[in-house]
């Protein structure tokens, strides 16, 4: 597997979410090296974008997410989840992608459709936030071989207060893939 360089996040959020789908969010600890294929994921475009976290400017929380890019961005929701996002664009953009599920591949145990739940199961929490995710134990790397697949677009979920920004298409999934939270 190769760990995808600064150059793959420090692009179009759109597109660099659009290409995460299928690749392989790595994270190791305790001697323990869990593995998903990211199969889910929602883009959040800076600070304009109502939905995205950066749109009430920076702050303690949202810092991480105004770069540099190839970065981890992880909070805490609802005080019980964490969800994971991965910074992309330049410096002080503050635009991220969440990542929404991922499909175990190795020593991922319990259920992986959704933010939350991917995390509980990758082992995620607010300890990696800011982390460099091209380092040796939390990364995301392109797998060997790539099955083909359909990419579908809906509206991301969960953002209504967004108004006009609740109903772009920003959410992207492998079509047909069981793991995805909603199809």
């Amino acid at each position: 597997m190769r760990k995808l360089a600064r150059s793959f996040y420090d692009r179009d959020t759109i597109v660099v979410a659009r290409e995460l789908l299928g690749k392989l969010l790595v994270h190791q600890s305790c001697g323990v090296k869990r593995v998903g294929k990211i199969v889910e994921v929602e883009a959040y475009l800076g600070p304009h974008d109502l939905a995205a976290h950066s749109a009430k400017g920076r702050t303690e929380r949202t810092k991480t997410m105004f770069g540099p890019p190839g970065h981890a961005y992880v909070y805490l929701i609802y005080g019980m989840h964490h969800c994971m996002n991965v910074v992309t664009e330049r410096e002080g953009h503050a635009s991220a992608v969440l990542l929404r599920a991922i499909e175990p591949v190795e020593n991922v145990e319990g259920r992986t459709q959704g933010p939350g739940l991917l995390c509980r199961a990758m082992e995620i929490d607010r300890r990696l936030n800011e982390h460099d995710l091209l380092s040796d134990d939390f990364f995301i790397g392109a797998p060997e071989e790539v099955e083909p697949f359909l990419t579908v677009k809906r509206p991301r979920i969960g953002v209504d207060y967004a108004k006009h920004w609740a109903k772009r298409h920003l959410r992207f999934y492998i079509k047909g893939n069981p793991f995805v939270s909603r199809q």
